[in-house]
């Protein structure tokens, strides 16, 4: 069976990432920063097809070379790792230099091994749509790229971390003549697999757990699933190429709230928004080259039900 390999593979994304790999027969090596560390490698150990052709192997993205022995022997090579929180002191050591040296590295390891036929790399519509353009009129689609100086002046740091590994990657894979798709998710949610609360799932979270108001908001999301098939899908088809859009819809927080009324009537959710200001407009993401690479979205009221019964499942209420 062919063999590939997964970095950061115990987040959310990659979690589900690894368990669809086995599901399909490939022979799967994980990077994980602790392989002894069970809180982060018990779930993925746990998966069917575990046992015979999962490999954990311990990877620092701050550490040259240290991806050197993940990627041998692979053909496929699925980058997910990358920090994404929103508390931060120190932008640069948290986010900044994790994204973008850690993505030059696993990078710089396949261009050293010649059995990789393919690089996927797990970057985000943060390294898309913020540029100070207005949205409302448009389609945003592949071609959008961030500004990272307009995301330095709103001090939007996983953004601009994002932006600049996807853009640092795409000079590197063309200078090396690297293969390599992207996969550029929004906010994604849905089922967990792993036992801690991830970034996109507290979001949720936040509104079922008592909040009085909702944050003045528009974001697009996407089903972890569905994130998770199109990586292995752009790695399978050989016409795929370039970056891949993927947003179910884009809403405004007080419709995740009107939507978690509908599921869930008995909930305490919150009444009003955080401010008095007009609700921040929502925009339109093409979705045609995902549908291309046969993915047909998950639609968002599935996947916030899903999200909320895999919390209440995981005790996080």
């Amino acid at each position: 069976m062919k063999s590939v390999c997964v970095t950061g593979a115990s987040g959310y994304i990659a979690s589900w990432l690894v368990k669809f790999l086995l599901q399909r027969g490939y022979t799967v090596k994980a990077s994980v920063r602790d392989p002894n560390d069970t809180v982060k490698t018990q779930h993925l150990l746990a998966l069917d097809g575990a046992k015979e052709r999962l490999k954990l192997v311990k990877a620092n993205l701050l550490e040259e070379g240290s991806f050197d022995a993940v990627v041998d022997g692979c053909e496929g090579v699925f980058h997910t790792a990358s920090p994404f929180y929103h508390d931060v002191t120190d932008p640069q050591a948290q986010l900044i230099d994790p994204a973008l040296k850690g993505t030059l590295n696993v990078l710089g390891s396949c261009a050293k091994t010649p059995s990789v036929k393919r690089v996927v790399l797990t970057s985000s519509m943060a390294a898309v749509a913020y540029n100070g353009k207005p949205r409302s009129q448009v389609v945003i689609d592949e071609t959008w790229w961030s500004e990272p100086e307009f995301c330095r002046q709103k001090q939007q740091w996983y953004i601009l971390s994002k932006t600049l590994a996807e853009d640092a990657a795409w000079k590197f894979v063309k200078e090396k003549g690297i293969d390599m798709v992207t996969i550029n998710p929004t906010m994604v949610i849905g089922p967990l697999l792993q036992p801690t609360l991830n970034t996109s799932s507290s979001a949720i979270l936040n509104f079922v757990n008592g909040a009085e108001t909702y944050e003045n908001a528009t974001f697009g999301w996407v089903n972890v699933k569905d994130v998770a098939n199109a990586h292995i899908l752009a790695f399978e088809n050989p016409l795929a190429s370039g970056r891949y859009c993927m947003v179910e819809s884009v809403v405004h927080h007080s419709e995740i709230v009107e939507i978690l009324r509908q599921l869930y009537p008995t909930f305490h959710l919150p009444e009003k928004c955080a401010d008095d200001k007009p609700f921040a407009p929502k925009y339109e993401v093409s979705k045609e080259r995902v549908k291309g690479l046969g993915i047909d979205l998950i639609p968002l009221k599935d996947s916030i039900k899903e999200t909320v019964e895999s919390l209440k499942e995981k005790n996080f209420f």
